[in-house]
C-alpha cells in the first residue's frame, strides 16, 4: 500500500458502542501500520475508554459529536435534527476529505440518508446498495441489495449486478463472479413483477456472468458469488440465514451437553465443529459495504464486536487500495438521479 488510510469510526453507534469501536481501533492500529483512525464521538467518553489501551497516539484521533442516533429513532427525522450526531460527522469527514471511509453500526436508515446528503453517489448511481458477505458451504456469497432499497427498480437491479461483480473480482479474487437474481423458482417465467422484468435485463447484459434464477434454499449451497436481490427480500432471507444458523449452534450445543454420551463426542469433535461453524460466523466478514456511494460507507452488524470493527477497518483498507469506488463509477451507466423519500428506508 503506497499512503495510509484514514477511516472515520462512529464509536457511539452499535450495541456494544463505544467499547467495541475503541478496543477494535486498537486492534486495528496494532495489525496494521498503514492505517489511522478518527473515532468520533463524545470526546470524553472516548478520552475515559482509551485509558490503560497501548496504541500509537500518531495513528488515533478523537473527533467530538455531542449527538448520537438511536435505534429507534425514525431516520429521516433524526438526520434532519441531530446535524452533530456521531455517524454524520463521521460522514462529514469522508466529504471533506480527511477520511477516505466510515464505519458505524449505527441506525441503517440513517446511514442510507446520510451517506447521500453527506458522501454522495457516484455518477450513474440512482441508488447505494448494501451488501454483506454471507457464507456458503464453500466460502462466500455476496448479497445485495439487503436493506438499502425498498420496492427498487429493474435498472437498480442491473447496477447492483455490475457493482457486486467488481466487488468479488477485484476485492474477493473470485473470477468472471457468477450473478443469481434471488427468485421464488428458477424458471425465467416466475417471480413478481420486479423479477420478471430484471431477469432480461440480466441476461442481455455483457458485463456480467448471470447464471439465472436462483431460490433461497440455494443460497447457502454456493450456487452464485453474487445475488442480486430487492432489499426486502434480501434483508429477509439475510435475518433468517443470521437465525437459522444461531439456533443450529444453540441446538448442537444443547445436544452435545444433554448426556455423557453427548459431551465426550463434544469434546471428540470441538476443534473440527469449530473449524466448520467459523464458516458461518458472520463475525468474520467484517460488515456490509455501501455501494455506489463517492467514499467508503461500511454497516457494520448492530452488535459488532472489536473483532468485527476490526475486520471492517481492513475491509476498507483493500477497497480503498483497489479503487473499488472508481470502478463501480465506471461501470455503470449514468442515469436520472431521483430525490430519496421515506420508501427507500
Amino acid at each position: 500500500m503506497n499512503r495510509r488510510i484514514t477511516v472515520a469510526i462512529d464509536a457511539m453507534g452499535g450495541d456494544f458502542a463505544p467499547v467495541s469501536a475503541i478496543e477494535g481501533s486498537v486492534d486495528a492500529l496494532a495489525a496494521n501500520e498503514n492505517v489511522s483512525i478518527i473515532l468520533v464521538g463524545d470526546k470524553e467518553t472516548l478520552e475515559k475508554g482509551l485509558e490503560g489501551q497501548s496504541y500509537d497516539k500518531d495513528r488515533l484521533e478523537i473527533v467530538h459529536a455531542s449527538e448520537v442516533i438511536k435505534a429507534e429513532e425514525h431516520p429521516m427525522i433524526a438526520v434532519q435534527r441531530k446535524k452533530d450526531a456521531s455517524l454524520l460527522v463521521a460522514m462529514k469527514l469522508v466529504k471533506d476529505g480527511r477520511a477516505d471511509a466510515v464505519i458505524s453500526a449505527g441506525s441503517t436508515g440513517a446511514m442510507l440518508l446520510g451517506s447521500r446528503k453527506y458522501v454522495g453517489l457516484v455518477k450513474g448511481v440512482e441508488r447505494p446498495a448494501l451488501a454483506p458477505l454471507i457464507p456458503s458451504v464453500n466460502g462466500f456469497s455476496l448479497l445485495i441489495d439487503c436493506g438499502a432499497n425498498v420496492d427498487a427498480r429493474p435498472a437498480s437491479l442491473v447496477k447492483f449486478a455490475k457493482m457486486g461483480s467488481i466487488y468479488m473480482e477485484h476485492l474477493m479474487g473470485v473470477k468472471n463472479p457468477r450473478v443469481g437474481l434471488l427468485n421464488i423458482g428458477t424458471e425465467e417465467y416466475k417471480g413478481n413483477q420486479l423479477v420478471r422484468e430484471t431477469f432480461p435485463l440480466l441476461k442481455e447484459c455483457k458485463d456480467i456472468n448471470f447464471i439465472g434464477s436462483l431460490e433461497a434454499r440455494d443460497v447457502p449451497f454456493d450456487k452464485a458469488d453474487v445475488i442480486v436481490a430487492e432489499a426486502f427480500a434480501g434483508n429477509v432471507v439475510l435475518k433468517m440465514y443470521e437465525g437459522v444458523a444461531a439456533a443450529l449452534m444453540s441446538k448442537i450445543k444443547e445436544t452435545m451437553m444433554s448426556s455423557l454420551k453427548g459431551k465426550i463426542g463434544g469434546l471428540l469433535i470441538k476443534k473440527d465443529l469449530k473449524n466448520t461453524l467459523k464458516v458461518f460466523d458472520a463475525s468474520e466478514h467484517g460488515g456490509a459495504p455501501m455501494f455506489g456511494t463517492k467514499g467508503l460507507v461500511v454497516k457494520a452488524h448492530g452488535n459488532s464486536t472489536r473483532k468485527e470493527i476490526r475486520i471492517a477497518v481492513e475491509q476498507c483498507m483493500t477497497f480503498v487500495e483497489q479503487d473499488i469506488a472508481h470502478l463501480i463509477e465506471i461501470a455503470v451507466q449514468p442515469d436520472n438521479q431521483k430525490e430519496m423519500t421515506e420508501n427507500d428506508i
